[in-house]
């Protein structure tokens, strides 16, 4: 999975080959469901862009509702492509929607996972409720890192304190981190890991 803090980190991480490259041919899926209250189709088409420059195959699937998270094409094509890319909007909508079903399950299983903006705080067991930032439960998908994207200094603070212990990444614009399998790891600077009040290295 590669989470990241926007679109431009997208565009130079598409442009740069690194942590991945994508080939002519590529099967992508865009999973605009986060966006669904800001433009699911707007989102999906800013994102199909960046990979069709480089000749890569996309198709959207417009999962915007719990009902279309029980659609057996959408699973399928989640498991077949090359690439799933979520594009960024509302973390909470994409946990209501994707929780228990055949989709999220399909995410979970998926080759390789793109996740843009707030939305990549809902793949760990914890997540970060954007509405306070108190940790909330995540869809527990990949471990070992709670992600959160930007908030006021307050806000990080007391992120920061009820989380602990736990690894806590804070995504700027152009952060970018990277988990393969096994080990994260800070793919741009632009990434402010800690645990507790101690600033520390991913």
């Amino acid at each position: 999975m590669t989470a990241m803090g926007s679109i431009g980190a997208l565009a130079h991480v598409l442009n740069e080959g690194r942590p991945f490259a994508v080939a002519a041919g590529a099967d992508v899926v865009i999973l605009p469901t986060a966006s669904a209250f800001s433009g699911a189709e707007a989102a999906a088409i800013q994102v199909a862009s960046l990979f069709e420059a480089l000749g890569a195959k996309v198709e959207a699937l417009m999962n915007t509702s719990r009902d279309s998270s029980d659609e057996p094409y959408f699973a399928q094509r989640l498991r077949d492509a090359d690439f799933v890319v979520i594009s960024d909007g509302s973390a909470l909508h994409a946990t209501s929607v994707w929780r228990a079903t055949p989709v999220g399950e399909a995410i979970r299983d998926s080759r390789s996972v793109i996740a843009v903006g707030a939305v990549a705080s809902v793949f760990g067991d914890v997540m970060v409720d954007p509405r306070g930032g108190a940790p909330t439960n995540g869809l527990g998908y990949v471990q070992g890192l709670v992600i959160g994207v930007g908030g006021s200094d307050e806000q990080l603070a007391r992120t920061r304190s009820l989380l602990g212990d736990a690894l806590f990444a804070v995504l700027g614009q152009e952060g970018v981190v990277h988990f393969d399998g096994t080990t994260w790891r800070a793919i741009t600077d632009d990434v402010v890991t800690s645990r507790g009040t101690e600033v520390v290295a991913l």
